[in-house]
C-alpha cells in the first residue's frame, strides 16, 4: 500500500520538507563511498559504524564491531578485545537517521515524508517542523531500544522520523483523502482513502509486524524496525498540538456559505 498524494494543498514552500529530502538523498550515495551498491545499499561495515546500536545506547561506552561477518559488541559474553575507534552514540542517533538499506527504502521513506511532510510543515511552520522531526526520530530510537536493549542489530533510516509526521498528520488532517495504490497479488488499484483509514491500516501493519518481532526477534519483523516506527508515531500524536498552531484553510473552511 503507497500513498501517491493527498488533496489538502500547501500555502508555501515546504522547503524544510524538500530539504530533508535531499540530506537524505545525498546522505545515501556519500554512504556508498565506503562500499556497498546503488540498489542495496551501504556497506555492513558503515551500517555498523553509523548506524545507531541499541546495545551501545544501553552500554555507554561500550562500541560494537564487525567480526567475520557477524555484529559483536564490547562486554558481551565470550567477547574480549575493543572495537575500531567510532562515532560516538549521540552522534549515530542522528546519522541513522539519514541513512537507508538501499534504494526502495529510500524511496518508500521520501515519498512518506513528501506527501505527508509538506502539510505538517506548513501547519507549524519551518523551525517547529524540523526539530518534530527530529525528535519523532529519537524517540523512535527510544523505543525500538526499550524493547530489545541489547540488540546488537544496528537501526538505520529516517522511518521513524517519518512516522512522527505521519503522526501529526493522523490528528491534523484526519478526513484528507489519500490517493493510493495497493498490491492486491499480482493485481494492483488506485483507491482514495480518508487519511485516518490509510494511516490505522499503516499502524496496524507496524503493531502486527512489531508483535511477530516480539515473538522471533532473529528475524520475525523481516530486519525492520517496526517498534521504531510506532515509537516515532505516538510521539507524532502526542507532540503534535504542542508544534501545530494552524491547519489548512481548505480543510477547516465550511461547505456552504455562512451569512
Amino acid at each position: 500500500m503507497f500513498p501517491l498524494k493527498d488533496n489538502i494543498a500547501t500555502r508555501r514552500t515546504p522547503w524544510v520538507t524538500i530539504a530533508l529530502i535531499a540530506a537524505n538523498v545525498v546522505a545515501y550515495f556519500l554512504q556508498l563511498r565506503g562500499g556497498g551498491t546503488l540498489f542495496g545499499g551501504p556497506s555492513q561495515q558503515t551500517v555498523v559504524d553509523w548506524g545507531v546500536i541499541p546495545y551501545e545506547v544501553t552500554h555507554p561506552g561500550d562500541h560494537c564491531d564487525l567480526f567475520q561477518g557477524q555484529v559483536v559488541c564490547e562486554g558481551q559474553p565470550g567477547v574480549s578485545g575493543m572495537a575500531e575507534a567510532q562515532p560516538s552514540t549521540l552522534v549515530t542517533a542522528f546519522s541513522s537517521m539519514f541513512m537507508h538499506a538501499g534504494l526502495l527504502h529510500i524511496g518508500g521513506n521520501m515519498l512518506f515524508l513528501w506527501i505527508f511532510g509538506n502539510n505538517v510543515e506548513d501547519a507549524m511552520g519551518r523551525a517547529r517542523f524540523l526539530v518534530y522531526y527530529l525528535l519523532g526520530g529519537l524517540a523512535a530510537i527510544a523505543l525500538q531500544t526499550a524493547v530489545h536493549p541489547d540488540a546488537a542489530v544496528p537501526s538505520i533510516g529516517a522511518s521513524g522520523a517519518v512516522a512522527a509526521v505521519l503522526g501529526g498528520y493522523l490528528l491534523l488532517y484526519p478526513r484528507a483523502k489519500v490517493l493510493t495504490l495497493v498490491f492486491l497479488f499480482v493485481f494492483f488499484a488506485f483507491i482514495e482513502l480518508a487519511a485516518i483509514a490509510f494511516l490505522f491500516i499503516w499502524l496496524g501493519q507496524q503493531a502486527l509486524f512489531g508483535l511477530a518481532d516480539l515473538t522471533n526477534p532473529t528475524g520475525g519483523g523481516g530486519g525492520v524496525a517496526y517498534f521504531a516506527h510506532i515509537g516515532g508515531f505516538v510521539f507524532g500524536l502526542a507532540a503534535i498540538k504542542l508544534f501545530a498552531n494552524r491547519q489548512q484553510y481548505d480543510y477547516v473552511k465550511p461547505k456552504y456559505p455562512v451569512y
